[in-house]
This record gives structure tokens, sequence and C-alpha cells, in this order.
């Protein structure tokens, strides 16, 4: 009977923390993603936008594939993450893949930081970080979920392909966000 129990209990445990971690957040699969501004602070030195330089990257990007990453977060996962696709960036040149990176915060100041120390973390070069200008929660058009603390946008062609969303960076699943990006190319 103890055994039983503390199976049962396990599993309930277990089963929590998994649903914990879905959440849902910003626009899903075959919305249409608007333009938004953001302030540009690191990342990128190549991709002709000088720091504190003000505009809208998904219209820089146009209708290229482009990964989109909204965090209030600067967990290993996340620099993880950022790494992996700036490497997918460098693999996929021919294909144009690009990413941003979008820090939120309570604050402009708070937000600021930490874009600053999300991209002083990472190794990655083809990534720009940024500021949105609607820094407390992203842009109102894409209806980002407060409770999120990492929004991920995989899209091409002006459409959402694929949404991933956590409510703890730690449950950040790269290699699925990954394998989300490798079908947008195709």
């Amino acid at each position: 009977m103890k055994r039983f129990i503390a199976t049962t209990l396990a599993v309930v445990l277990m089963a929590g923390s998994i649903f914990a971690a879905e959440v849902k957040s910003g626009l899903q699969a075959g919305a249409d993603i608007g333009a938004f501004y953001v302030t540009k602070v690191a990342g990128a030195d190549n991709d002709g936008v000088k720091t504190k330089a003000n505009l809208c990257y998904r219209c820089k990007n146009g209708k290229r594939p482009q990964v989109m990453v909204f965090t209030r977060s600067n967990d290993a996962q996340v620099v993880n993450l950022i790494d992996q696709l700036d490497a997918a960036i460098a693999k996929n040149e021919s294909k144009q893949l690009r990413a941003f990176v979008n820090v939120l915060g309570d604050s402009r100041g708070a937000a600021n930081k930490g874009v600053k120390a999300l991209a002083t973390a990472s190794k990655a070069k083809n990534v720009p970080f940024v500021l949105p200008n609607e820094y407390e929660n992203g842009p109102d058009n894409y209806q980002l979920n407060p409770e999120a603390e990492v929004t991920i946008l995989v899209c091409n062609n002006h459409k959402v392909f694929a949404s991933h969303a956590v409510a703890s960076a730690k449950e950040l699943d790269v290699k699925k966000i990954l394998e989300s990006v490798t079908s947008s190319l195709k």
C-alpha cells in the first residue's frame, strides 16, 4: 500500500510539473506577424543596424524566415537557445534565416540591464539583442502572456509557423524549438 501511494504521488507531482510548464503565449501558427519597434542594444554587429537605433526588425527581416525570442530571463537555457539559433543562422545562410531577442521587464531600466546581461552571456554573433518599445509585455498585437517567462515565435512569410512558450526558462525544450526552425525552412 505504501508503494502504491508513493508511486501515485510521484506520478501526480510529475504530471503537475509537466503541465505547469505549458503556457499559451504569443501569436499561434498561421497568424500574421505585425510590425513593432525595438531599440537595438547589442549583437549582430554586421547586420547594418547601429546600437541605439529604433526600428522594426520584423520589417527589416521582411518575408525571410525568422525567430523572435521574447524573454524575461537570462537563464542558461535561454543563453543555450540563443547560441543554438546563432549556429542555425550560420548554417542556413543560403535560406536567410534571421533571429532577434527581445528582453522584457517591469521597467525600462530593468529590461535594458537584462538585454545587456543576456548579450554578454551569449556567444551569438548573428543575433541582435533588443529592447521593445513596449518593454513590459512586448507588442500588444503579439498577445504575449505575462505568465510566460519565455515565448518563441518561429515565422516565415510574415506568418507564425510555430509558437513555443514556457512559464519557466528552465523548462525550455531547445531541441523541439530548433526542430520547428528546421521545419519552417522547408
